[in-house]
């Protein structure tokens, strides 16, 4: 956030549009969550509580992949940071374990949230259930209905979830009139997660898995980590690489090696990586919008689709988002980062060539930049460099293996 060349455009409040305060986001989140969206601070201490439950599974692996390397013959270096073995599969209890914790220790019972493909739906379950707190959660439809083990591992961890649209909240019951067959998106699982939790009481909080400066500050342990994995390695990265549907992922691996590159240090090319059919920063506008669909929340400066738009039924459920993080969407107008927008079949075609030389299935998300690494190893190939790549392996797809059965099947389209 200091080092942000003209700084970060504040959000407004819905109603009057002008800038937001602390107070204002009082009724969604806990204090000290509001604190570190609003803090200028370079870097905030991590709770003890939660470092323990970050062992669990931290640091995670940084992988040179080799085998990979060699089936491309490329004289790149390819590094992943491997987010999937959290025990939600993920890197999305990297922020559900702090936001879980503040809440608790301001005396909240209960969480609400959305979930597109279910893992930040799975990690806050998780995250609940290690601190004593209820969770309900709202499903984007077609993730509801593609991934019923990702529903399953929600509920094995003690959460309550819903298909969105729903007739539970006002915001989904207008949807269904509108459209009873309405797949569902993440801006529109939003409304209904804010409206459960404003209508629920003081006792009752959301919240978002993307997005906001705190979750991406939380993020930023993958990077820190992989700065000082790869310090080990004796090298350091030309090009670091991220899915990016919100914006947590690419940023939580990206942002650390960008500060260092602001702060005079060696610099990157850092590329965010989203879906043809949903590109928020590769076609989207600068603008000023709501996060949810049915403008319950903030309005941020981002790139966007619009808050009405629809994405299609994609299998990478966690990017089917309208907008991107304010703060990647500042550093794409500065001209800091690039950004690829890549079709489906494409990216499964990486996804399965990565899993069968390295032996991991990514899940349908981290496909995304498993397929920009294997373009970059191959264009290094091309003009004869030895470059090193660094990219997020955010998933696993162990759940998502009807996607992959389905890309075999030839039943997948762009």
């Amino acid at each position: 956030m200091p080092d942000l060349p003209d700084g970060l455009p504040p959000m407004l409040h819905p109603g009057t549009k002008e800038p937001i305060t602390e107070s204002d986001l009082a009724p969604l989140f806990p204090a000290e969550l509001i604190a570190q969206e609003f803090t200028k601070d370079r870097d905030v201490d991590i709770p003890g509580a939660v470092l323990d439950v970050y062992k669990q599974w931290r640091p995670a692996p940084l992988v040179r992949a080799r085998r990979l390397e060699q089936a491309l013959d490329t004289p790149a270096r390819i590094y992943f940071k491997y987010e999937g073995v959290s025990p939600a599969g993920s890197h999305k209890p990297n922020t559900a374990v702090p936001q879980a914790y503040y809440n608790k220790l301001a005396g909240v019972a209960k969480l609400t949230t959305e979930t597109g493909a279910g893992q930040w739906g799975s990690s806050l379950s998780l995250a609940c259930s290690y601190f004593g707190l209820e969770c309900e959660v709202f499903m984007v439809k077609i993730s509801y209905q593609q991934k019923p083990y990702r529903r399953g591992l929600m509920q094995t961890y003690g959460a309550t979830v819903h298909a969105s649209p729903s007739e539970l909240t006002q915001a989904g019951r207008d949807a269904l009139a509108a459209d009873p067959d309405n797949p569902g998106s993440l801006g529109l699982a939003i409304s209904e997660a804010v409206e459960a939790a404003v209508v629920g009481g003081d006792d009752v909080k959301y919240a978002l898995g993307s997005v906001l400066n705190h979750v991406l500050m939380h993020q930023t342990i993958i990077g820190q980590e992989a700065r000082l994995q790869l310090e080990l390695a004796e090298d350091y990265p030309d090009i670091v690489i991220g899915a990016a549907g919100g914006g947590s992922n690419f940023g939580g691996l990206a942002l650390p090696f960008l500060r260092e590159q602001l702060e005079g240090g060696r610099s990157v090319r850092a590329i965010a990586v989203e879906p043809s059919s949903c590109p928020s920063l590769t076609e989207g506008k600068y603008d000023y919008d709501f996060g949810d669909t049915a403008g319950l929340t903030p309005l941020a400066k981002m790139h966007t689709l619009g808050h009405d738009f629809r994405p299609p039924a994609i299998h990478a459920g966690g990017l089917r988002y309208h907008g991107m993080a304010p703060i990647i969407s500042a550093l794409k107008e500065a001209e800091l980062l690039e950004a690829r927008a890549v079709p489906q079949t494409a990216c499964f075609e990486a996804g399965v060539t990565f899993a069968r030389n390295e032996g991991i299935v990514p899940a349908p998300e981290s496909t995304h930049a498993v397929r920009v690494a294997i373009d970059e190893a191959l264009r290094a190939k091309e003009e004869g460099v030895s470059r090193s790549i660094l990219f997020s392996l955010s998933g696993h797809g162990h759940f998502d293996m009807q996607a992959y059965a389905d890309y075999f099947a030839g039943d997948l389209t762009d």
